[in-house]
């Protein structure tokens, strides 16, 4: 039946493999940070906790548009919420989410060769 696995080999790792609802949950959290508006809303919220109006100030883009991304990194539990008087500050929501973004980040670098960016990251300054 498998060409360079045993039956038994082969039982292990489908019994190690996400089923079908986690892998889509997973495919669904990568395609959320798959966008490059979100990945530099995450990049800023891993440094300092921010409105709507300082995230679309720093972006250059319009507030219900930061709405949108952010609807969506909420709902996938990716970035989380304060409410200070009228205002809504958002950030990352755990360690994973930092965690995940950083290794991300550090892939591209390693592949770009570009280690000593000018964006550098240190998930240690951040606001965790």
């Amino acid at each position: 039946m498998y060409h360079s696995l045993s039956e038994e080999e082969a039982r292990r790792l489908l019994a190690r493999t996400p089923d079908t609802a986690l892998s889509g949950q997973l495919a669904d959290t990568f395609k959320a940070i798959g966008d490059p508006t979100r990945v530099r809303i995450l990049f800023l919220l891993s440094e300092k906790e921010l409105c709507v109006h300082d995230l679309a100030e720093l972006l250059g883009i319009t507030q219900p548009a930061v709405s949108h991304h952010l609807r969506l990194l909420r709902m996938l539990g990716l970035v989380r919420t304060r409410r200070d008087g009228r205002s809504i500050y958002y950030a990352l929501d755990d360690e994973h989410v930092l965690q995940l973004f950083r290794c991300g980040y550090d892939h591209v670098l390693h592949r770009t060769g570009d280690a000593n960016s000018a964006a550098s990251f240190d998930p240690s300054e951040g606001n965790t």
